[in-house]
């Protein structure tokens, strides 16, 4: 891959990581609830799920997918049932309560990184994205492999400063989340559990 395509990939990158998705509500989520220390397992585990689907796409997965709409629809009823179930489990989250400093700490870090993971694999249709997004940029001419890493390498380090400074930003609304925090959850929630049903609707 030289320079010039590199640094258009790296702009479609940039655009598509700070397009709103289950992955960056779910940071938004987590950082607003446990602060960004904490969020950043969220995002770690989103950022290795998108990585694997960039890997699966460039080894001939996506390929696959859009050659079989029964491969499609399973994993499509897959994902839509983990995020249904991720809303329903924010809608019912109790209030966050400042007041409980040790709360925080309770939530064990690989659960937050096990929900980030699980929600950015949930997504199958971003695996036929990324067999077409993804060898737009690349150089029949030159070594695949190099680019792939190249590719992989950037889209995470960008994915992973996006939805990090979404948890950042996100922590400021902890006191108002005091007062309206039932609500921010059901709205989350809501999110998710519309993405969910949405899902295997989506052509």
């Amino acid at each position: 891959m030289d320079l010039h395509s590199w640094l258009l990939y790296t702009l479609a990158v940039i655009g598509l990581a700070i397009t709103p998705g289950p992955n960056g509500l779910l940071a938004l989520t987590h950082g607003a609830l446990y602060g960004s220390g904490k969020a950043v397992y969220t995002v770690a585990g989103g950022v290795l799920g998108f990585t694997c689907l960039i890997a699966l796409s460039m080894f001939g997965l996506g390929a696959l997918i859009q050659t079989s709409s029964d491969t499609l629809l399973i994993l499509k009823w897959v994902g839509a049932a983990y995020l249904l179930w991720l809303g329903i489990q924010l809608w019912r989250a109790p209030v966050l309560q400042l007041g409980i400093e040790g709360q925080h700490s309770l939530v064990p870090n690989h659960s937050l990184f096990r929900k980030g993971l699980l929600t950015a694999l949930s997504n199958p249709k971003v695996l036929v994205f990324y067999a077409a997004f993804l060898p737009q940029f690349l150089d029949a001419e030159r070594p695949m492999v190099p680019q792939f890493a190249v590719m992989a390498i950037t889209y995470a380090v960008i994915e992973f400063v996006v939805e990090y400074q979404v948890a950042k930003f996100a922590h400021f609304f902890r006191p108002w989340l005091q007062r309206a925090g039932k609500g921010f959850n059901r709205s989350c929630g809501s999110l998710f559990a519309l993405i969910g049903v949405a899902l295997p609707l989506m052509r």
